[in-house]
């Protein structure tokens, strides 16, 4: 008889590897979106366009979004904290490459290092992280390390940013080094070692990929997301260019959107915690109507700017009840399925950059892209009922089933 797989049991005390997992993710976050404000100065610096230099952040997120299974699929066979353990050991050598980079090409190597570890990290983490607690208390565990990345946006963004401008670009990544190993130092001090069991067979992952409620999870969480980026990647030009705000004012509405993000992304997890239906159904919604709203509040700084916020407490609120919805459609084997779901959302972020774009350069413009968005994520709602009405009818089916089955006297 073989020997039932170890079963990992929740922590008395998780919050500091929670915290440690968090300055990681906040590591990351600091890495994938800091590049946006120093692009001209690494631009000017290797003597590229910027359009050369904003490859940086598209080779960046297709990095993200190819390779991460990739990995997953690779390093199988390695106890899930070691694999944490190498993958911040290749951020922070990523990291110093990029300070030493001597043209755009090793620049560019380095930040394609740096992709490596993000989606395999994240994939990962939240598994840990979800085991780490109690059942109730999942989404609530993964909120704490997704509030690392989102309080990056608030904090190491325009920390990193300003460091860039003061001291020159190397210097941002050279202080995204040593946080990153700060990290590292804390993941080997307090990660706990009875978390650090082997996932499941490389065959037991990709099957479960092969189930139609994950696939329809994963698809859940490319439409609901990829509304949000539809409308967030532009939505510096239409605060400048509609409500007419200056370029300083935006940078401080972005940073009252990064509140919203954190804010929304704790509120997520306690509500997914509760109860994740109704959850989901209600964050998705709230989403879709401000993304809905925008275009007519885009008339209004007051309104614009409340509806700026909203979007952020609604956009972040939702991610924990995504990678919740993924975790237990995936359950048998779930190391993949996460990775595979930070995959499909920087996918969607990217297709939705470009839908995006095609709204503007046609006849409805500019103003319509929040109404597209919209759109996309009412998709992603509609797709949310329609699981429910599925897990409903299977209920009542097994239900029935075992009423059906003779009582043995």
């Amino acid at each position: 008889m073989k020997p039932s797989p170890e079963v990992p049991r929740p922590l008395s005390s998780p919050l500091r590897p929670l915290l440690v997992l968090s300055l990681c993710a906040f590591a990351i976050g600091m890495a994938e979106f800091v590049i946006m404000g120093i692009l001209p100065d690494i631009a000017s610096n290797l003597q590229v366009t910027i359009s050369d230099a904003g490859l940086l952040i598209s080779g960046y997120s297709l990095g993200v979004a190819v390779t991460a299974p990739l990995i997953m699929m690779l390093t199988g066979r390695l106890p899930r904290k070691t694999l944490l353990l190498l993958l911040m050991l290749l951020f922070v050598i990523s990291n110093a490459l990029a300070v030493f980079a001597q043209d755009f090409s090793m620049l560019m190597t380095a930040r394609i290092l740096m992709s490596l570890t993000h989606g395999s990290f994240f994939g990962v983490a939240t598994v840990m992280a979800a085991e780490m607690v109690t059942a109730d208390k999942r989404a609530w565990a993964i909120s704490v390390i997704v509030s690392g990345s989102s309080i990056a946006n608030i904090a190491g963004v325009p920390f990193g940013t300003w460091v860039g401008h003061a001291l020159g670009w190397r210097y941002t990544f050279a202080a995204i080094a040593i946080i990153g190993a700060a990290a590292l130092a804390g993941l080997f001090r307090l990660l706990p070692g009875h978390l650090s069991t082997r996932p499941a067979p490389l065959r037991q992952e990709i099957g479960v990929l092969g189930k139609p409620e994950v696939l329809l999870a994963l698809l859940v969480s490319a439409l609901c997301f990829g509304g949000v980026f539809m409308t967030f990647t532009y939505v510096a030009p239409m605060l400048e260019q509609i409500t007419m705000f200056d370029s300083r004012s935006v940078s401080w509405i972005l940073v009252l959107f990064g509140i919203g993000v954190t804010l929304g992304n704790v509120a997520g997890g306690r509500l997914a915690d509760w109860r994740l239906w109704p959850a989901l159904i209600g964050i998705t919604a709230g989403l879709a109507v401000c993304l809905f709203a925008f275009t007519m509040t885009l008339e209004s700084k007051i309104f614009a700017v409340a509806d700026i916020f909203l979007l952020g407490v609604f956009s972040f609120g939702i991610l924990p009840c995504l990678t919740v919805l993924v975790m237990s459609k995936a359950k048998e084997a779930p190391n993949l399925a996460t990775t595979m779901n930070v995959s499909a959302l920087h996918i969607s972020n990217a297709v939705g950059a470009w839908l995006g774009g095609m709204v503007i350069d046609s006849r409805f413009g500019l103003r319509a892209v929040p109404l597209f968005s919209g759109g996309v994520t009412l998709l992603g709602l509609t797709l949310i009922v329609f699981m429910i009405l599925l897990e409903t009818r299977r209920r009542r089916i097994h239900r029935k089933q075992q009423q059906a089955i003779p009582v043995k006297n």
